[in-house]
């Protein structure tokens, strides 16, 4: 690996330790010297143990964790996320329901993973300012019961992005300013943020956020960013922000992806660097591969209701058969080689779950399935898709 990356990598675990006043492995290199191979043992022992110490040179690995992971009451899980990430994001706390689900704030719980984070010298993610679900219903409603105002919504999210943001200021190293603010076709997705505050509610955010918190990186997150539409899209909103000076920093590719099927690895490779080009980081920011047959067509579905429907949809209740774990393996190495190979803009991997049995992919988009789309199984132990990943480590 490219020496810049090494002082790169080693740059960022340095201030991830001094953000959170601890440091774990953080003592300074030593002069390299001469020695004699080692042996098959002591390469054993050399081998990285982790995700975090195989991805060193090349970017952070992440991971979203709901509360139950973060306030310990999961500890089986808490110990596997310390072990093997060293960058966290909630699933759930610091979205505006997390916070602020009436118009009183409430930051119990997200104080609580930002001082899990902080404790471990983690990378902190925060997710979401701006999305168009998970929202309380007050927010969109005037006196009355009227619709609200522009002017009505667009001073509550300066106040929730002022309270929020400006709360985890230094602790807090990405902000999700806006999620999912666009079509796959690249049109502006008809959220009520765009039908009453207007296409620049995006502009509006990004200004309310970069001055709330002004070390914090600045991301625009999305899923299907691989799609050449959306993703044209997307970097003409890098280029529509630049051009009035309003700050934006990174593309979070949402990486809900599919063992069979599209994108293919030149579709992801072509839009990393498209937005490489556009002068933007790159994090990959919600990643799976789910093996179970396409369901999107099902949305709000319960399998269990249908033998039918379960027996299409719900293929290995009882196990994940061998052929399709390999056939995952396969897809998350060859995922990791194109991140592994454009690490000079990929700044991060952060997974969607800590393991199979946690995942959102077992109730969405139809309900009562059981699914396997991370590295870790039911029972926290890594599966072959992990191996495959951490031999592409090996590799570079």
């Amino acid at each position: 690996m490219k020496s810049h990356t090494r002082s790169r990598s080693r740059s960022r675990q340095l201030s991830a330790c001094l953000a959170a006043s601890v440091c774990f492995g953080c003592q300074p290199s030593s002069p390299s010297t001469p020695s004699n191979p080692p042996t098959a043992e002591q390469s054993a022992e050399a081998a990285p143990a982790s995700l975090k110490e195989a991805f060193a040179d090349h970017f952070l690995v992440g991971v979203a964790m709901p509360a139950s992971v973060f306030t310990q009451s999961d500890q089986a899980s808490a110990e596997l996320v310390k072990a093997q990430f060293n960058r966290i994001t909630a699933e759930n706390e610091t979205k505006w329901k997390g916070v602020q689900a009436t118009p009183e704030f409430d930051f119990t719980t997200a104080d609580r993973f930002v001082e899990f984070g902080k404790t471990n010298g983690m990378q902190i993610h925060g997710h979401v300012l701006v999305w168009h679900t998970d929202q309380p219903e007050w927010l969109f409603k005037g006196e009355g019961g009227r619709p609200a105002t522009r002017e009505e919504l667009l001073g509550r999210l300066k106040e929730h992005i002022d309270a929020l943001a400006g709360r985890y200021k230094g602790s807090i190293a990405y902000w999700d300013v806006v999620n999912e603010g666009l079509e796959d076709d690249g049109t502006m997705r008809k959220s009520e943020w765009y039908t009453i505050i207007g296409e620049d509610y995006i502009e509006q955010a990004f200004t309310m956020a970069a001055a709330a918190a002004p070390d914090a990186k600045l991301v625009y997150n999305d899923y299907n960013m691989w799609m050449p539409a959306k993703r044209d899209a997307a970097v003409e909103i890098v280029k529509r922000l630049r051009s009035k000076n309003i700050r934006i920093d990174a593309i979070g590719m949402q990486g809900h992806y599919r063992t069979a099927g599209d994108p293919t690895t030149a579709h992801v490779e072509d839009a990393i660097l498209a937005y490489k080009a556009a002068g933007v980081e790159v994090l990959i920011s919600e990643f799976d591969i789910d093996p179970l047959p396409f369901a999107w067509d099902r949305v709000g579905a319960d399998v269990n209701f249908s033998a039918e429907l379960k027996a299409e949809l719900d293929p290995y209740p009882a196990g994940f058969p061998a052929e399709a774990e390999e056939a995952q393996a396969q897809r998350y190495a060859d995922m990791f080689r194109i991140f592994v190979k454009h690490s000079d803009v990929i700044e991060s991997v952060t997974f969607w779950g800590v393991s199979d049995g946690a995942s959102w992919l077992n109730t969405w988009p139809v309900k009562g399935r059981t699914n396997y789309p991370l590295l870790f199984d039911r029972q926290l132990q890594p599966k072959k898709a992990y191996h495959a990943v951490m031999a592409v480590a090996s590799e570079s």
